[in-house]
C-alpha cells in the first residue's frame, strides 16, 4: 500500500454529539447513506488492512459497511487524542500503521489518503502529518500503531493535545506543496478538499449542495444492451447511483468492477473522482 512500511490499516473517529450541529455527525445524511458509512467505506477500499470506528462512551452508530469493527472509546470529554489512541491499540496486533480520520471528511480522496501513508516510509517516521490549506491537520493524518501506549501515556498525565504528542515522536510534515507533488493528488484532489470538514449547519449545507465527482461507467456483455456500453461520464455520490444513471438494477444478477480490480456491488459504496465503474452479469461469471 505504502512502499515499505507493510499492510496499512485505518481508523474512524465517529465522535459524539456535536453542539454546533445539534446532532451526531456520524449519522448526518450523505447521498443516500451517512457520513459515517461514507467515510468508513472510502478506507476500507482504500488500505489492506481493518478499518475501525472509534465510537463515543453510549453512542449509537449509523449502519457500517461489511467488515468494518467498532471499538469503544472507554473515556468521554477527553478530546481526539483518546479516540485516536483506542483505535491504534485496537490495530496494533494487525497492522504497523493506520490513516486516522474524523467521520465529517465528505471529500476524502483515496489518493490523499495514499500519498499521506507513504510520508511514513522515511527511517524512524512515527506520523505523517499534513499541513493543508494553512493548517495542521492531526486527524487526516498516518500514525504507527504503535504510539498507542505513548498517547494514552501522556493522556494521563492531562497532556491530551496532538502537539503534546509531536513533541515526543519524529513527524514527516506534509504540506500544501509536498501534497500536490504527487501525480494523483494533483489531478484528483487538486484542491486539497480532502482535509475539509463539515463543523456547522453552514458547513454541512455547502458540502451537500456540492455536484458529486464525474465518473466513468462502462456496461459489459448482457448488460451492454441498449445502449448501456459507454463509456458513459456521469456524476453519481455510490455504486447504486451509478447503476441507475445507465438504468440498471443493481441486483443478485449483477456486480461491478471498481478501477478494473475490486468486485463489488454494495450501493452505498463511495465513488469519486477518477473512477471506473465496469457493471457485468454475475450469471455470466464475470
Amino acid at each position: 500500500m505504502s512502499g515499505g512500511i507493510g499492510d496499512v490499516a485505518g481508523v474512524v473517529l465517529a465522535g459524539g454529539r456535536s453542539s454546533r450541529m445539534g446532532t451526531s455527525k456520524a449519522a448526518l445524511e450523505w447521498h443516500g447513506s451517512t457520513l459515517l458509512y461514507r467515510t468508513a467505506a472510502l478506507l476500507a477500499r482504500t488500505v489492506d488492512g481493518p478499518v475501525v470506528v472509534v465510537a463515543a462512551p453510549g453512542q449509537e452508530l449509523p449502519e457500517l459497511p461489511a467488515g468494518v469493527a467498532v471499538v469503544a472509546d472507554p473515556v468521554e470529554g477527553v478530546g481526539p487524542m483518546q479516540g485516536i489512541a483506542t483505535g491504534l491499540a485496537a490495530l496494533a496486533e494487525k497492522a504497523p500503521a493506520a490513516f486516522v480520520c474524523s467521520t465529517d471528511m465528505p471529500f476524502l480522496h483515496p489518493a490523499f489518503v495514499r500519498r499521506v501513508l507513504r510520508g511514513l516510509d522515511g527511517p524512524g517516521t512515527d506520523v505523517a502529518l499534513p499541513f493543508a490549506l494553512g493548517f495542521r491537520q492531526p486527524l487526516a493524518a498516518a500514525y504507527r500503531t504503535a504510539l498507542a501506549g505513548l498517547i494514552a501515556s501522556l493522556i494521563a498525565q492531562g497532556r491530551s493535545r496532538p502537539g503534546m504528542l509531536y513533541e515526543h515522536c519524529t513527524v514527516t510534515r506534509l504540506d500544501d506543496a509536498d501534497l500536490l507533488a504527487d501525480a494523483d493528488v494533483a489531478r484528483l484532489d487538486p484542491d486539497l478538499d480532502s482535509v475539509v470538514n463539515v463543523n456547522a449547519p453552514d458547513d454541512y449545507a455547502a458540502a451537500r449542495a456540492r455536484l458529486p465527482a464525474e465518473v466513468v461507467v462502462e456496461c459489459f456483455g448482457a448488460l451492454a444492451g441498449g445502449g448501456r456500453r459507454g463509456p458513459h461520464r456521469v456524476r453519481v455520490a455510490t455504486l447504486g447511483d451509478a447503476a441507475a444513471a445507465v438504468e440498471l438494477d443493481l441486483d443478485r444478477h449483477v456486480v461491478a468492477a471498481l478501477n478494473g480490480d475490486r468486485i463489488t456491488r454494495d450501493p452505498l459504496l463511495p465513488l469519486v473522482a477518477g473512477d471506473t465503474v465496469a457493471f457485468i452479469s454475475a450469471d455470466a461469471g464475470g
